[in-house]
């Protein structure tokens, strides 16, 4: 099926009225993207990550936009119609242009353009010497000798691509036995801890300060045919909440891993020693390599002896005892 996909170029101070009028013609399906808001998210939570990648920060100098679909039939015409002469009105009653240009885009757009062609960009990734990551699509039709580790994409959160958890995964695949308890810190979709279950491990306990990843990662676990009482996902900062820190520190594990981000890392040091049995392995990613020397010199003042270092792209990974 196609669409007129209908973009109304306009302001931070414009999305109100802009939206009003829509709601009052009874479109309710928006996309809004403010700039602001977004260049406020940022800069508001540059403690969670190291790098940015340049097409994001792009972004920042965007247009604010609303984004609608309308049918490309004569009812979607007239609503068309409809829509372009209240931007006009509201374009003429904007004496002082604070909301912005109010320009209309129409483009003609396929149903599969935008909910489905994404999926032939996500391919199986064959990881280390063991692992297989497959989309969930392509289950059925993948014969492998590797352990599967299957994967919804559109769930975000961490799907294997990127290096820092490839090398997070490759050096589990050395670490994790079947007498293993292995605890992911920031755990995202889950993929570390479950992939750890697919190697073996005996339990998997996993945190992540975003509330909206225990459910994800728990639909991964279900994708992969392992039982919930194996493994536990919760919410929580376990730097600031002390509750939490103590589960994990009565418990204690053989493997922690944290893909996370150099300053969090860092943050951690001075306590992930007390999550861990003795010559427990503790393997940290994330780090962008000009933060390298600062996590290792971390480590090492918490008591880590560094095992291994290693880099892919701009990325590194530090395994510690």
């Amino acid at each position: 099926m196609d669409w007129l996909k209908v973009k109304i170029c306009t302001s931070t101070e414009g999305i109100e009225p802009v939206c009003a009028f829509l709601y009052d013609m009874g479109i309710t399906g928006l996309e809004i993207s403010d700039k602001e808001d977004f260049a406020e998210f940022l800069e508001n939570n540059r403690k969670y990550w190291d790098y940015v990648d340049e097409t994001l920060e792009k972004l920042k100098e965007e247009e604010t936009f609303i984004t609608l679909y309308l049918t490309p039939d004569i009812d979607g015409k007239e609503m068309l119609s409809h829509i372009n002469s209240a931007v006009l009105n509201l374009k003429n009653s904007d004496e002082s242009g604070k909301l912005g240009n109010l320009r209309v885009e129409v483009e003609n757009v396929k149903d599969e353009d935008w909910s489905e062609n994404w999926k032939k960009y996500f391919k199986p990734i064959e990881v280390g010497e063991k692992i297989l990551i497959v989309p969930e699509w392509e289950n059925e039709d993948i014969q492998t000798n590797r352990l599967k580790f299957i994967v919804n994409p559109g769930m975000s959160f961490g799907t294997g691509s990127h290096q820092s958890t490839q090398m997070c995964i490759e050096e589990l695949e050395k670490y994790i036995s079947n007498d293993t308890d292995m605890l992911d810190l920031g755990c995202g979709s889950g993929i570390l801890s479950i992939i750890s279950l697919i190697l073996g491990a005996k339990s998997a306990d996993a945190v992540d300060i975003d509330e909206n990843a225990v459910g994800v990662a728990y639909s991964n676990l279900w994708l992969n045919g392992i039982s919930k009482d194996k493994y536990n996902v919760m919410a929580g900062d376990v730097i600031t909440d002390k509750v939490l820190r103590k589960k994990f520190s009565d418990k204690k594990y053989e493997v922690v891993v944290a893909n996370i981000v150099a300053d969090v890392i860092i943050a951690i040091s001075g306590f992930i020693r007390e999550f861990m049995k003795d010559n427990g392995t503790f393997i940290c990613s994330g780090i962008i390599l000009e933060r390298l020397s600062e996590v290792e010199n971390a480590l090492k003042e918490a008591g880590f002896d560094i095992i291994n270092v290693k880099e892919k792209g701009e990325w590194a990974a530090i395994v510690c005892k």
